[in-house]
């Protein structure tokens, strides 16, 4: 290789490029009269987990019994109906798990398990013994049909694969019969794999015979399963390629179309949405996409899609946190804190004009507001999968001024004015910016009580006693602490408050003002804290702002004085 060629030479200060010649486009089938773009998602389509067969094939440590159990426990409480329990044919460890689910009667009569199968006449005879005594069965079976593996893989024709096919359906039909005879509702699902990679005229062909030999019904339908085995191109073409399918296979009210999607592009969610607008009805995944290569679809996003829409989405994760800790431990592979609605920052706003728009959403909707759930930067109310939406407001050196006031309303009870918010946000800046990193809500309060209420300074409030002289007037007479000296204060006014700031100006020579005023209560009942905050103006104008807290109201509002005073001082 030539040194000074510049698509290898990094120093030679050229662009480089990749070998992108390598590969050949994809080449969409031609349905210019294409309908599904005009379609919408309306009803949840049937799922089925792969968890337990696709899921556990990908794994580097394959899930143990116990981890298959605690997995199988998980899919049939978030509420799968159809669940592929294994590959018995292909492994001593799924035929024991499938016979143990059976035999010690862990199967709701409304669960279906599904198992994979070759189309192979010793694999189907061993898959039927797994499977014996089961309620309800789904018999999957498959074979390659795409042009690359008939030709590097089979080294077959058209007609040799579709023989293959009707062989395998003929055998397992025969030797299905007598599971059927004992009872087993059974059921055929047929994947022609690689159907993304296979002619679209030849896919309905080979299904079509397939459909012929097992003989299906409008009451008691074969399942045809469509993988995008491998992602070959963008989702649109793959729902060209579904919405062409089921225009031109015959009988196909006896058919449910399937699909089971890859995520090698990156979108596999999106095209089995896509599939599903073009008139499949099953969609087959795992939790959170674990699969071959870059995984499967996520069953996860894409019920939690149709759920962020207004649609049921026929699964319960409403306990996400749990979903996510037993996926993590089966699996042994973490969730990305960024994953779609799991993921620990999902809901998470750091930016400063997000953290402002969802603190303004929030307060829309507990105020009354629309009845739909509407908050910027928020699809869903994190409440729904078991989050809170404290959580959806974090702080650290990209944050604002919203993300300072949603903290301490949030975390503390607390509402600052508008005022002090903007003079106390670049104290929690200066802090994030010196931390580097994220603030917790209790540093941010502990910055807000040094700065406000535990103020440091000359003046403590040791005592005080407050009598009404008339209904007009009350006094004041308090014990301060001054640096090094004990001050009896004394002062009268119209009420405490006032009384309070004239003894400190009159004995101190103090001149203050107040200039705001709010007080409420922290909590409710027995244990209900009072905070008041409260600004002063001092000779020059400036304004200064001092935070008390106390079960005790007047208490709360000389300690707001005393903290203004100091903050004045210091």
């Amino acid at each position: 290789m030539n040194a000074e060629d510049p698509s290898v030479n990094p120093e030679s200060g050229a662009t480089r490029t990749m070998p992108f010649h390598k590969y050949k486009p994809f080449r969409p089938l031609s349905l210019p009269d294409r309908t599904w773009p005009d379609n919408f998602i309306t009803q949840t389509p049937r799922w089925c987990s792969v968890d337990l067969r696709d899921g556990n094939q990908a794994l580097i440590e394959p899930m143990t019994p116990d981890e298959k159990q605690q997995m199988w426990d998980l899919l049939v409480e978030i509420g799968f109906k159809e669940i592929e329990v294994g590959f018995p044919s292909a492994s001593q460890t799924d035929f024991d798990f499938v016979r143990k689910i059976i035999e010690e009667n862990r199967i709701p009569d409304d669960v279906t398990i599904q198992i994979l199968c070759q189309a192979r006449r010793e694999l189907i005879e061993r898959s039927c013994e797994a499977v014996a005594g089961a309620k309800n069965v789904i018999f999957h079976l498959y074979n390659s049909t795409s042009a690359l593996q008939r030709k590097v893989v089979f080294n077959m024709e058209r007609s040799e694969i579709t023989k293959l096919a009707t062989d395998a359906t003929e055998i397992v039909k025969r030797h299905t019969e007598p599971l059927i005879a004992a009872g087993t509702n059974l059921t055929l699902e047929y994947s022609p794999e690689s159907y993304t990679a296979t002619e679209v005229d030849y896919a309905v062909e080979i299904c079509d015979a397939v459909m012929k030999v097992w003989e299906p019904t409008v009451e008691n339908k074969v399942i045809l399963n469509l993988p995008s085995t491998v992602e070959m191109g963008t989702p649109n073409l793959y729902a060209d390629q579904i919405e062409y399918f089921i225009r031109n296979l015959p009988e196909r009210e006896k058919a449910v179309v399937s699909l089971h999607t890859h995520n090698d592009r990156g979108t596999g969610v999106a095209a089995s949405e896509m599939g599903l607008m073009a008139g499949a009805e099953r969609i087959e995944g795992t939790l959170f996409g674990n699969g071959e290569r870059t995984g499967n679809l996520d069953i996860i996003t894409m019920a939690m899609n149709l759920f962020s829409q207004g649609i049921d989405p026929g699964l319960y994760l409403a306990d996400m946190a749990k979903i996510v800790s037993v996926s993590e431990e089966c699996t042994k592979i973490p969730i990305h804190v960024r994953q779609p609605y799991a993921g620990e920052l999902v809901f998470t706003a750091f930016s400063g004009s997000h953290q402002d728009a969802i603190k303004k959403g929030m307060a829309f909707v507990e105020e009354g507001g629309d009845s739909d759930w509407e908050v910027p930067y928020l699809p869903i109310d994190p409440s729904d999968v078991g989050g809170h939406y404290r959580e959806t407001v974090r702080v650290n050196s990209q944050s604002g001024k919203g993300g300072v006031a949603f903290i301490l309303e949030n975390f503390f009870g607390v509402t600052l004015p508008r005022p002090l918010l903007l003079e106390f946000s670049p104290v929690v800046q200066a802090l994030s910016e010196a931390d580097g990193g994220e603030l917790k809500a209790d540093v941010i309060w502990n910055a807000f009580v040094s700065e406000y209420i535990e103020v440091e300074g000359p003046y403590q409030l040791v005592d005080y006693q407050v009598h009404s002289e008339n209904d007009e007037k009350e006094t004041c007479q308090a014990t301060v602490q001054v640096a090094e000296n004990t001050v009896e204060v004394k002062g009268a006014g119209s009420g405490p408050i006032d009384a309070f700031i004239n003894a400190m100006v009159e004995t101190l020579n103090e001149p203050l003002n107040v200039v705001d005023y709010q007080e409420y209560a922290l909590k409710e009942g027995s244990e209900a804290q009072a905070i008041c905050i409260l600004a002063l103006n001092d000779e020059d104008g400036e304004k200064y702002y001092g935070v008390g807290i106390s079960q005790n109201t007047t208490t709360a509002a000389f300690k707001s004085i005393i903290a203004a005073i100091n903050r004045k001082w210091r």
